[in-house]
């Protein structure tokens, strides 16, 4: 990870972008400051592609794909002792308390 200041960065933008490009992390200062990150954009797995939000919400960071994808849900872990009835049951005891 690099640091460098907005100064030095707006004289050698392009070795900066460079380094990010590569994978590197430039952190942007000012007054030594943090204010930023330069850094590669995330890559965007095929199956997303026709799907603008979602591809988006991976290029940005706030979707994390899945990591089996179309793989089989995990199987269930029913508490023992509890049946569908008796939880209905309790449920039903619950709202009634309202």
């Amino acid at each position: 990870m690099r640091t460098v200041g907005l100064k030095v960065l707006k004289n050698k933008l392009s070795e900066y972008v460079r380094a990010a490009g590569s994978g590197e992390t430039v952190v942007i200062t000012d007054r030594g400051r943090p204010i930023a990150e330069l850094v590669a954009p995330r890559q965007v797995p095929d199956r997303y592609k026709d799907h603008p939000v979602l591809a988006r919400g991976v290029r940005e960071g706030w979707l994390t794909p899945a990591r089996n994808p179309g793989g089989e849900p995990p199987a269930p872990k029913p508490v023992p002792g509890i049946t569908f009835e008796r939880l209905m049951a309790d449920l039903g005891r619950d709202r009634a308390d309202r």
